[in-house]
Formats: structure tokens, sequence, C-alpha cells
């Protein structure tokens, strides 16, 4: 646990990085940065989280309200149409090109979320990953269907180990698009991911992670959470973006933690408060899924996002990087 980041300190830096985990309170915690940065210019928050960037999906993404996001300038907020999907590559380029209109107007950004594939892509440059292929796709799910995800991830930890041991053997979007990318090249996802590291932009960017001591702390914020989501009417939400017709539950932005849930909640039935128990144990495992991301980060400074001065700890790790 570092306590500054492992960056030149002569360097100025690029941006600062505040993740970690969902319902942490990266969004209290980006705003109070940000007012502090006021003296020096300000600063504009970089929404660095794959659901963020739907448009009428506010409600199940515990989106920042209006208020805050007429605070502090946000970016990749409401920028794309449910039908539509951001891959990590496009949020770098857009990320890349952001972060340095910010720093010509003389502020600080703030790159602000849990997507922690996003942020790798940033710090880390682009592939040449290849576009997905539909019939190799089918060929995939084809097999899926006969022997079963675990089995398919047997198979990519033998022609991709590295890419494998990071993956839960039920995790078949991940699984399939590696398979995929092996069936179609020859190459593992792996390869790919270490020839964009060998060419990754030389950034300097801090990153400052929330992330809770007590993992009961953090369910019992998931659980109150979802259940205001609840109350505040998400399941109407789900149930319009289900009436345009055009939406299904195998798009990215339906396969989005919550609205899965309620989409099949609809399809099967199940009762409100099955819907409400099932999206809560998802949403823990996709944290779960995200500390795990964040602890591959050594260089990361980590405040406990359940500690009493958990603000202050992100100002101080915050002025210790911007001296």
């Amino acid at each position: 646990m570092n306590t500054l980041a492992n960056t030149p300190p002569d360097r100025p830096v690029d941006a600062i990085a505040l993740v970690g985990p969902t319902a942490s309170g990266k969004t209290a915690a980006a705003l109070a940065l940000a007012h502090s940065l006021q003296p020096q210019g300000g600063a504009e928050i970089i929404s660095v989280d794959s659901a963020l960037v739907y448009r009428g999906m506010d409600i199940g993404t515990a989106k920042p309200s209006r208020e805050e996001l007429a605070a502090v300038p946000h970016h990749l907020i409401d920028t794309l149409d449910p039908m539509h999907s951001c891959s990590a590559a496009e949020f770098a380029k857009d990320a890349t090109r952001l972060v340095r209109d910010i720093r010509a107007r003389g502020k600080t950004p703030l790159l602000v979320g849990g997507t922690m594939l996003y942020l790798k892509a940033l710090l880390e440059g682009l592939n040449d990953i290849p576009a997905a292929d539909a019939q190799v796709r089918a060929q995939i799910h084809q097999q899926a269907e006969q022997l079963g995800w675990p089995a398919l991830h047997a198979w990519l930890a033998q022609v991709d180990p590295q890419t494998a041991t990071r993956l839960a053997p039920g995790d078949s979007q991940r699984i399939g698009r590696a398979l995929e990318v092996w069936t179609a090249t020859g190459q593992t996802l792996s390869s790919f991911h270490q020839s964009a590291k060998a060419n990754a932009p030389d950034w300097h960017i801090p990153i400052i992670s929330l992330e809770p001591l007590d993992r009961a702390w953090l369910h019992q914020r998931i659980a109150s959470r979802f259940a205001q989501m609840m109350a505040a009417g998400f399941m109407d939400e789900v149930k319009a973006l289900r009436a345009r017709g055009d939406l299904h539950p195998d798009m990215p932005s339906m396969r989005c933690v919550g609205y899965r849930q309620a989409w099949e909640g609809l399809d099967e039935g199940w009762s409100e408060a099955e819907i409400l128990e099932r999206g809560i144990f998802a949403t823990r495992q996709l944290a779960k899924r995200q500390i795990t991301w964040l602890r591959s980060m050594p260089h990361r400074v980590v405040v406990l996002a359940d500690g009493p001065d958990a603000l202050n700890q992100v100002l101080s790790a915050a002025a210790a990087n911007l001296h």
C-alpha cells in the first residue's frame, strides 16, 4: 500500500485517477477533490464508467445528479444511445483527447470511475486486436452450448493461460472474446495486450483508489443503494427501455449490472424482491472483480473508503502529487 504514486517528483501530472469498487464513494470524493482544486485553476471530471455513457439509464447506473453534474464539468456521460457500445479502445482515444484539452484550459483532469479495463487501456496503450468476427463468435457459442463455458475456459487455459487465469470459468463474454481472437488470428489475447503495453503512452497519472477495509461495509452500501434505486423507479426505467423494441438483453448496455437482472426478472416473472436480491448479489460480484483489478495495480495510493477521514485522505494524496 503506497502513500505516494511511483512517479517522477519533478514532473507535472497529466491527470489524477480516482478509482474504486462500486458504491465506495467515488462521486462524493471526486466532487470534493474538484472543489479543492479551484484555487489551482479548477478541475474537470472524465467518467471512467462503461454504464454512465448511456442516455436513459440514470437510476440503475447511479448517475450523478443534475446538481452534481452542474457543479463540475463532466465528460463521457450520456454520450451514447443504449443501442450502441463503447470499447476500451474508443474510451482511451476519447479520454486522451479530453485530458489534453482540459490541460490546455489550465485545469486538472480527474479520471473517475470503476471500469478498470477502460483505465488500463488509457494507461497501457491500445492494441491491434481485430474487430469481432460474427461467424467465429457463432461457432464458439455453439461449442459453449454443447460443452459449457467451463470447458471452453479449460480450452482457453491451454492456448492462452495468462488470460485464462484472470477470468472466471463462467465469464462467457470475455472467454468467448479471447477464444475468438485466438481462432481468428492464431495469436493470444495476452500477446496483444503485451504489445500495447510496450507501446504505452508516457502518462504521469497517479492513481488514488478508494477501497474498503471491511467488505461488509461495502456490501451494506451496495444493498442500501440498490434498494434506493428500486424505490426511485428503477423498474419503470427498465420497462421503458424494453418498450423501445430495439434493445435486447445481449447488448452491452443491457448487460450492465442491475439491468441484466431486472430484464431477466421481467421475462421470468420474478417479484421485485427477487430482482432486488439478485441485483444486490450481482453488484457485490462486480465489486469483487473491481477490487481484484485494483490489487493488480501496485503503484496505486490506497485510501480506506470506510475510514473516518477518507475524503481528507483523498485530498492529501492528490495534493502530494500536485505539489
